[in-house]
């Protein structure tokens, strides 16, 4: 009788959210996956000439299409020192502790989530190490001609040193803008991940993030157009975790993978 109603109470048993992944395997890969964005933004350097033409060819696609003036968000944060102080410090400070923080809070709370999102995360910042070969991007702070300044060299802080003494990153590879793209997984994250009525709130991340690399004139507008479409792409083949029925009946929060054409990747 026993050996009869053991498997159906395993089968009953929940199918847990994937279980947590070992810790040191994860903290090698998240700071592997910073790593490779670090590095590979250097790697894509030179081409100045390009960058600049680029630039200049994406600053009139923009006018062509009829999108806002980068010029407007600007001026809107040139107001007072103080919010362009705040705008500049939001963009050297935010990007890397929120997404590490929102990393490690879905690995403590939500482990099968967590697994889906660092796969978004990866996938999305290798493809966009690609672009600065192929398309190499100087920011509007540096185009002449468009009235922009670069306020993080007039106000501070400013994360950049000049161009060609920057050994850090690469200041030509403006499109796409992982900053936006990855403050938007963030709050797609948490929104997908919690339940509260108020997670909603989590896309005033994104929201302030475009504001502040327009306005900090970091970014043009399609910098982030184009990262949103990266992600949304993403997005449509790695998909989150979905609750099962037995857990859904029982209450209980716990998820299941959902089958998807990488569901089974980067365990």
């Amino acid at each position: 009788m026993n050996a009869r109603t053991e498997p159906a109470e395993a089968e009953a048993e929940p199918p847990d959210a994937i279980a947590r992944p070992p810790l040191l395997r994860e903290f090698l890969l998240v700071a592997g996956l910073f790593l490779v964005y670090k590095l590979g933004r250097q790697l894509a350097t030179g081409h100045t000439g390009n960058a600049f033409h680029n630039a200049r060819r994406v600053w009139d696609l923009e006018r062509a299409l009829h999108l806002p003036h980068e010029n407007a968000v600007q001026s809107a944060l040139l107001h007072g020192d103080t919010l362009i102080h705040l705008a500049n410090t939001y963009y050297a400070t935010v990007h890397f502790p929120a997404t590490l923080a929102f990393l490690v809070w879905l690995y403590l709370r939500r482990p099968a989530h967590y697994i889906w999102a660092r796969r978004v995360l990866a996938v999305v910042t290798t493809a966009a190490l690609v672009l600065p070969f192929t398309f190499p991007l100087a920011p509007p702070r540096m185009l002449a001609g468009t009235g922009l300044e670069d306020t993080a060299r007039i106000y501070g802080p400013s994360v950049y040193g000049p161009p060609s003494s920057d050994h850090l990153s690469n200041q030509f590879a403006a499109m796409p803008s992982l900053h936006f793209g990855w403050a938007l997984m963030v709050a797609i994250g948490l929104v997908v991940a919690t339940r509260s009525r108020w997670r909603w709130l989590w896309l005033l991340h994104p929201l302030i993030t475009l504001l502040v690399i327009v306005g900090t004139a970091n970014h043009y507008w399609l910098d982030a157009i184009v990262a949103t479409a990266m992600l949304g792409i993403t997005l449509a083949v790695i998909h989150p975790p979905r609750r099962t029925a037995t857990t859904a009946g029982r209450g209980t929060g716990r998820l299941a993978p959902r089958e998807g054409v990488l569901a089974g990747a980067g365990r």
